[in-house]
C-alpha cells in the first residue's frame, strides 16, 4: 500500500460535511392541581430539509451549535389547557443522514421539506403525573452529508475527472495538472436537449488505502453511496502517485479501485458501472488502449502479474467503455449518451422488479385465501 504524506492529509478547506449538534426537546408546563388542569407540552425539535442550505451555514449562523425547542406553558385559572411549546426547527440541506451520538440511524433527509424528530418535547403535568411536567429529550445527533446524485466519478487523482465534469456540466471545478485538485465533491448537471437531466458527481481522488481512511478515504466512499451509478476514470497511461510510489498500469488502477470499493462496502459493486478511459488525445493512447482492452477482455490471464492483496474478490462489470479526452471533448458525446441510456435501463429494471415483487404479494396464501373466500361469499349472495 502507498504511504500517504502529510501534505495529502489536508482537509476540504472550508467544506464541511458533518456536524454534531446538542438538541433538547422543550420542558412541559406545570399542571394546576386545585382546578385538575393540565399543563402544556414541551416543544420538539425537528431536522428539515431545505435546498439552499449547506452544513456550514448552519454551524456559522449557530456557532454554539445548540438547538432547544421552548417549553410548554403553565395550566392556569384563565387556561386550563396551557399551550403547547414552541418547536425547534433546525434547516439542513438534503442529502443528509441523521444519527444519534451513540451510531443509531435517526432517518435520511432526501428531498426538501422531509424532516426527522431528534428531541421529543416533555409531556405537560397532569392527574397522572401529580400535576409535574417532565423534561425534554436531550439528544446529541451527527448530520453526515451523502451526496445524492445519478453518476458518481470514480478515479485515483489526476484522472481527469474534474475535466470531464466540466466538460460535460456547467459546473466549474478547480482543475491543475497536479494530484487531489479536487478537495471537495463538485456537483454538476448534463442538461440534455429535451431538458432530461442527469446529476453526476466529482469526489475527492481515492488512493491505495482509502478503505482504512487513508487519504480522502472514508470522506469519498461514503459520498459514493448515495450515487445510482458509478462511472470509472482512468488515465489509459497509467497512474502513480509520486515519485515514491508504484507506477501503476491502466488496467492495475481499475483493479485497486474496485478493490477499494469492495473493501470498504461490497454493495457498492452492485452499483451499475461505467468506464471512461481518458487522455486518448495524447500520442501512443492507442497502443496502450488496445493493450488494455485485451486485458479487459480475458482479466483472468493477467491477474497473476500482479499482487494477491491488489485483486479483488469479485471484478468489476462495465455496461459501457468508452474511450474519451477530457480535455478535447473526444468521446464525450458518446459518453453522456451512454450515461443516459444505462440510467433508463436501470430505472426499467427496477420498475419492472417492482411490479414482480408487488403481484407476488398479492399472490401470497394469505390474500388467496382471502380472495377465496370473497368469491364464495358472493356466489351465495347471487343466488339468493
Amino acid at each position: 500500500m502507498v504511504w500517504c504524506s502529510r501534505a495529502l492529509l489536508r482537509k476540504y478547506g472550508n467544506f464541511i460535511d458533518n456536524l454534531r449538534l446538542y438538541t433538547k426537546g422543550g420542558t412541559g408546563g406545570m399542571g394546576l392541581p386545585r382546578l385538575g388542569g393540565h399543563g402544556g407540552k414541551g416543544g420538539d425539535v425537528w431536522i428539515v430539509a431545505k435546498d439552499d442550505i449547506n452544513l456550514k451555514t448552519i454551524k456559522d449562523r449557530f456557532p454554539h451549535k445548540r438547538f432547544v425547542a421552548g417549553i410548554g406553558a403553565n395550566s392556569s385559572i384563565r387556561a386550563l389547557k396551557g399551550g403547547r411549546g414552541k418547536d425547534c426547527i433546525v434547516e439542513a440541506p438534503t442529502g443528509i443522514s441523521v444519527t444519534s451520538d451513540d451510531g443509531e440511524i435517526l432517518g435520511e433527509l432526501n428531498k426538501a421539506n422531509d424532516k426527522i424528530l431528534v428531541a421529543r418535547g416533555g409531556d405537560g403535568g397532569s392527574f397522572l403525573t401529580d400535576f409535574i411536567p417532565s423534561k425534554g429529550h436531550t439528544n446529541i445527533i451527527r448530520l453526515d452529508l451523502k451526496l445524492i446524485a445519478d453518476v458518481g466519478l470514480v478515479g485515483f487523482p489526476n484522472a481527469g475527472k474534474s475535466s470531464l465534469l466540466s466538460k460535460v456540466s456547467h459546473a466549474k471545478p478547480k482543475i491543475a495538472n497536479y494530484a487531489f485538485t479536487t478537495l471537495k465533491p463538485e456537483l454538476g448537471k448534463i442538461i440534455y436537449e429535451d431538458h432530461k437531466q442527469v446529476s453526476v458527481a466529482d469526489l475527492p481522488g481515492l488512493i491505495e488505502g482509502a478503505h482504512v481512511n487513508r487519504g480522502m478515504g472514508h470522506k469519498f466512499l461514503k459520498h459514493i453511496e448515495r450515487t445510482k451509478q458509478l462511472l470509472f476514470v482512468v488515465d489509459v497511461f497509467g497512474f502513480q502517485l509520486s515519485t515514491k510510489t508504484v507506477f501503476r498500469t491502466a488496467f492495475e488502477t481499475i483493479l485497486l479501485l474496485t478493490k477499494e470499493l469492495e473493501l470498504y462496502k461490497e454493495d457498492l459493486l452492485l452499483k451499475p458501472a461505467l468506464l471512461a478511459i481518458n487522455k486518448m488525445d495524447l500520442p501512443n493512447a492507442e497502443d496502450k488502449l488496445n493493450e488494455l482492452m485485451k486485458q479487459l477482455e480475458n482479466p483472468n490471464d493477467f491477474l497473476h502479474l500482479l499482487p494477491e492483496e491488489m485483486i479483488p474478490e469479485t471484478l468489476a462489470e462495465f455496461k459501457y467503455v468508452l474511450p474519451i479526452s477530457a480535455s478535447t471533448g473526444q468521446g464525450v458525446e458518446e459518453l453522456t449518451h451512454c450515461m443516459r441510456t444505462s440510467l433508463q435501463e436501470q430505472f426499467e429494471l427496477e420498475h419492472e422488479q417492482f411490479q414482480k415483487e408487488k403481484l407476488q404479494s398479492l399472490q401470497s396464501p394469505e390474500v388467496d385465501q382471502t380472495l377465496k373466500e370473497h368469491t364464495k361469499k358472493s356466489s351465495r349472495l347471487a343466488v339468493k
